[in-house]
């Protein structure tokens, strides 16, 4: 049986590891996994590094896509991924999460007539303004086998008409939705014990475990709306001036760029100022994980640093005004906060 399992972007690596390493321990002859990675996420601290740490095979086939525009980069990879998959003939395409990537494999795979495995299949923002929630509808509808981390998204896909009892054979017109669990949970407890032996990251910043927040902040309707990131780093300067406070924050490269012209002169005046509010590069998956476990708490944009921060027992304040992770929120592990400056602090 063959796979091919198309990734682009830095979540997508790690739970490729998760799915990669139980193909290889189980099913090491008579499974092939042929990987295609789309080149979505081009910057190598955030992309390279992550084949290295997580064990995950080395790209079969390199797409080198780059950043652009929604609709040119998505028919970019639609194009170049359907040349691999004639070219492969999989038994099935693997896709996880909800990018660009996950969508033009979807596109790809589906007029191939391919069967599509959706990992994280069912969740919802019930924001249509996010790319992400129009990519992870999209693909759930062209999938075949859906596999739904939690049982809101398996109720979602419910109330979308996919049905839990269906017979095989299964294809697009016929799917088998699945209540599987979060595969981050699997990487989270396999990676977590190592990073305590092998990461010194806390030492070479100077942090002390248990005394420091973790902060990332990289989605566009933050980064490229000034009046919410210089709230955002209002609320961060305010946390470190007026409770002392120290905070780490892993720089994502689109929040890197717009520093200097999103931020008030105030706010970066500040900024340059601070010296407890550290500003890092980007960091591993290894490296974020060890500053997950020894950090107090969380404060950050992603979908997946908000359930890592929960696998970890960290509280955590969200940046958006919804979250497809609703869980999180409804068992108080997580507070929505939004770009809201005085909800931030009082998170």
């Amino acid at each position: 049986m063959k796979f091919v399992t198309i990734i682009g972007a830095r979540p997508q690596f790690i739970k490729a590891a998760a799915i990669s390493r139980a193909i290889l321990s189980l099913y090491p002859d008579s499974v092939q996994e042929v990987m295609v990675h789309t080149g979505q996420h081009y910057d190598a601290n955030m992309s390279q590094v992550f084949f290295d740490e997580m064990k995950i095979p080395r790209p079969d086939y390199m797409l080198d896509v780059g950043s652009a525009s929604h609709g040119k980069q998505t028919g970019m990879m639609i194009d170049k991924i359907e040349q691999i998959l004639l070219k492969e003939k999989p038994d099935c395409v693997i896709l996880y999460g909800d990018t660009n990537s996950t969508l033009a494999g979807a596109i790809a795979a589906s007029k191939l007539y391919l069967p599509v495995a959706h990992v994280e299949a069912g969740l919802r923002s019930f924001n249509k303004t996010m790319p992400e929630e129009i990519n992870r509808i999209l693909c759930d509808h062209v999938s075949t086998f859906l596999f739904s981390p939690t049982k809101t998204g398996l109720g979602n896909l419910i109330k979308e008409g996919f049905a839990q009892d269906n017979l095989a054979p299964y294809n697009m017109d016929n799917p088998k939705v699945y209540h599987c669990g979060d595969v981050m949970y699997d990487n989270t407890l396999f990676f977590s014990e190592y990073v305590k032996e092998n990461i010194d990251l806390l030492d070479n910043l100077g942090l002390v475990a248990g005394e420091f927040i973790l902060a990332t902040i990289h989605r566009n309707t933050n980064t490229d709306v000034p009046e919410k990131l210089t709230a955002i780093f209002e609320a961060l300067l305010n946390l470190t001036e007026e409770q002392n406070q120290t905070i780490v924050l892993p720089l994502h490269p689109r929040t890197k760029k717009v520093l200097d012209t999103n931020l008030s002169p105030d706010v970066r005046k500040r900024l340059r100022l601070s010296e407890r509010l550290k500003l890092i590069m980007p960091v591993s998956f290894l490296e974020m994980t060890a500053l997950e476990g020894a950090c107090k708490m969380v404060i950050t944009d992603s979908g997946g640093v908000q359930k890592e921060a929960f696998f970890l027992e960290k509280p955590c304040i969200v940046l958006r005004p919804e979250t497809e992770w609703v869980e999180l929120v409804e068992t108080g592990t997580a507070v929505l906060a939004d770009a809201d400056k005085r909800r931030i602090l009082d998170g």
